[in-house]
């Protein structure tokens, strides 16, 4: 899938992984509706801490705490696992902004968000 030229998978494909489980969470736990809402979440800022290579197609499990959240912004930290082993592979630090949708501008953490996100503190 997306082992790289030394077989083992690439370092961006983390920066993917940690995407996808930050939205996952936030649309099945926040309701956030990532076609239509007013209010969407960007990336300001992200970091990969990396302990140990795998190779797909080893099967992995994410896990996803918020460390902070302010007024329009999150900072999340996430830990890449391999499943059933427990061993960290890789630590992300990721920051979300809230911005409205129409013009870019940051705005409030909407309530029902800001009450998914205080779950995992």
């Amino acid at each position: 899938m997306d082992n790289d030229v030394y077989g083992h998978i690439n370092n961006v494909i983390y920066y993917s992984y940690f995407d996808t489980v930050i939205n996952r969470y936030l649309i099945e736990v926040g309701g956030l509706d990532i076609q239509n809402s007013p209010v969407i979440g960007v990336t300001a800022e992200t970091r990969c801490q990396f302990f140990e290579s795998v190779s797909y197609p080893e099967e992995l499990q994410a896990g996803l705490r918020v460390k902070k959240i302010g007024n329009s912004s999150v900072v999340y930290n996430i830990g890449i696992f391999q499943k059933n082993l427990g061993h960290m592979l890789a630590a992300g630090y990721f920051v979300h902004v809230f911005v409205n949708r129409s013009n870019n501008q940051p705005i409030s953490i909407p309530y029902k968000i800001r009450e998914a996100l205080n779950k995992i503190i």
